[in-house]
C-alpha cells in the first residue's frame, strides 16, 4: 500500500536524508521525498501497521531534521 503525506522540510539535502531514513524504517518498502512539492510517498510492507510505521518514520526523520513536519 502506498500513501502520500504532506511534509515541511527546509532544504533539498534534508529531504534526501529524510528519504533515506524513512526507507530504512521497519515496515517501509520504499520512501520518496519530493522537496519541490513538499510530499512524501511511503510504500508499506505487506501486513505492516501503517500508524505504528509512520510514527517510526516521523521519529527517524526528526533525528535527521528536527524541525521537519509530516502531516499524518
Amino acid at each position: 500500500m502506498k500513501k502520500t503525506y504532506n511534509i515541511e522540510v527546509d532544504c533539498a539535502n534534508c529531504a534526501n536524508l529524510m528519504e533515506e531514513a524513512a526507507g530504512k524504517t521497519e515496515g517501509v518498502t520504499s520512501a520518496v521525498v519530493n522537496f519541490m512539492t513538499q510530499k512524501m510517498i511511503v510504500e508499506f510492507a505487506e501486513g505492516a501497521d501503517v500508524d505504528a510505521t509512520m510514527k517510526a518514520v516521523v521519529k527517524a526523520c526528526k533525528r535527521v531534521e528536527p524541525d521537519c513536519e509530516i502531516e499524518l
